[in-house]
């Protein structure tokens, strides 16, 4: 009796697995539906970007901040392009490289160049959010001066946070004469609503490696995203949550008086 199960046990698992190793088989030759993501470029805001000025201020005298602060980003395969099982195996034991949901990515759908138009249409809106909510926080009046920002090659809402540290440091550094940056190489992520609000991106893990690699001592990231940047931290990268522009500056402030900072 024991022989007869032990058999019929071993065909039945055959059987079951039939399917199994057919999904396999199907799979390793059809697209997935993933993106797969890695570390981009970072830009330094208060640098140029091809030679003309990350920000432009006219109407207000600025300052030459020392130091830097910049924004990151990843780069992910097209809404386009065929993802197999192979890609995402690889992809899944390493960790600069980031097997993402496609709709997760690209949430709007369409072409490739109805999302490139998006992304800069959420680059342009994103732009005028740092502005208003740099100059509100410095207490000054919408259209008191004349800001620009310029950033080629780089679309989404990510860099919010980063064009209204700028513009601040710009017009008023850690606003006791010294440089918000305190001569640092400072890097992050988060999106910015007029009234200061910092938003969640996603992608940070792959970020706080991209600054790393860019010479970022300090990494500011959305409160809801510590646990994400904290998963693949670099070593020697200090993680800074914040959830406002003030809350931003303020640990800025607090970094360079050696005072208490807020962590993840």
């Amino acid at each position: 009796m024991l022989t007869r199960l032990s058999r019929s046990r071993t065909r039945t698992l055959a059987l079951c697995a039939l399917p199994v190793l057919a999904l396999f088989g199907v799979a390793a030759f059809a697209p997935l539906p993933f993106t797969l993501a890695q570390p981009g470029t970072t830009a330094n805001v208060l640098g140029n970007d091809h030679g003309t000025p990350v920000i432009s201020i006219k109407g207000a005298p600025t300052r030459t901040p020392k130091g830097e602060l910049r924004m990151t980003t990843i780069v992910a395969t097209g809404p386009t392009a065929d993802v197999g099982i192979g890609d995402v195996v690889d992809s899944w034991f390493r960790t600069d490289r980031a097997v993402l949901p496609r709709n997760s990515v690209y949430p709007t759908g369409g072409s490739e160049k109805e999302i490139e138009k998006h992304n800069l249409e959420d680059m342009r809106k994103s732009q005028n959010s740092a502005v208003d909510a740099a100059l509100n926080y410095l207490g000054k009046p919408k259209g008191s001066v004349d800001v620009t920002l310029h950033l080629a090659d780089v679309g989404g809402p990510s860099a919010g946070l980063f064009f209204a540290l700028g513009i601040v440091d710009k017009l008023d550094g850690d606003g006791s004469g010294g440089d918000l940056t305190g001569g640092r190489t400072i890097a992050g992520t988060g999106t910015i609503q007029a009234n200061g609000a910092v938003g969640a991106v996603g992608g940070v893990s792959l970020k706080t490696q991209a600054a790393h690699r860019d010479g970022a001592t300090v990494f500011l990231v959305p409160k809801a995203e510590c646990r994400e940047a904290g998963a693949e931290l670099p070593k020697g990268l200090r993680l800074i949550p914040v959830t406002t522009l003030k809350s931003a500056v303020s640990s800025l402030q607090a970094l360079e008086q050696g005072r208490t900072v807020p962590s993840c």
